[in-house]
């Protein structure tokens, strides 16, 4: 039962934290420094912005320890903080506004993928993963916020339906039907590229 090991070993790492060992405190969150850069990377889409949003989150998890009672994951509790941070600076630097559920996002915002040195010496594949993720990262980053979170929670993080609810404060219900629309907007706005990505393969010198 690796969960129950692992929740098992977080949980004395807490007590140990909370009773003065606070250097513990790093042991407990190295397995989330990643999701929680990626998540905050999600939502404010620059890099230094995104090490600030992690910084906070993790920050404000030491802070607030106690107030943590193991009803969730601890890295449920965490990823939590990470997005309400997130919001928090988005809403402060006035980048988005929070749409209701029905909107779509036009504010034409994206984050432009590196620059290749050298397309033609990247095989075929390589270059059809790489173009891919740039595709799906700006569909998602187009998709609006109440979308974007739910997808970067189930389908990037891989948060459980129950996780994701806790996480937003919502109802298993509506977890579902966002995620849904979240895949059906995401689906809508990557087909035609992905048709002309495929159109495109045979002008490839190595096809």
């Amino acid at each position: 039962m690796p969960e129950i090991d692992e929740s098992r070993n977080e949980a004395e790492m807490i007590a140990a934290i909370l009773a003065g060992e606070s250097q513990r405190f790093h042991d407990l969150i190295r397995p989330y420094e990643r999701s929680v850069y990626v998540m905050a990377l999600s939502f404010v889409h620059d890099e230094s912005d995104a090490e600030d949003v992690a910084q906070e989150a993790f920050l404000k998890a030491f802070r607030n320890l106690a107030s943590f009672r193991g009803e969730a994951k601890f890295g449920t509790w965490l990823i939590s903080i990470t997005l309400n941070e997130a919001r928090s600076r988005l809403r402060r630097k006035k980048l988005i506004k929070m749409e209701p559920l029905e909107a779509s996002n036009d504010d034409g915002s994206h984050v432009s993928p590196a620059l290749l040195r050298d397309w033609k010496e990247i095989p075929s594949e390589a270059l059809e993963r790489s173009e891919m993720r740039s595709l799906l990262q700006k569909a998602v980053e187009g998709l609006p916020p109440i979308y974007r979170e739910i997808f970067v929670l189930r389908d990037i993080e891989e948060l459980s339906i129950a996780e994701a609810a806790d996480v937003l404060q919502i109802t298993v219900a509506s977890v579902k039907v966002r995620l849904h629309r979240a895949r059906v907007a995401l689906q809508k706005t990557l087909a035609p590229q992905l048709k002309q990505m495929d159109s495109k393969r045979r002008w490839f010198p190595w096809s």
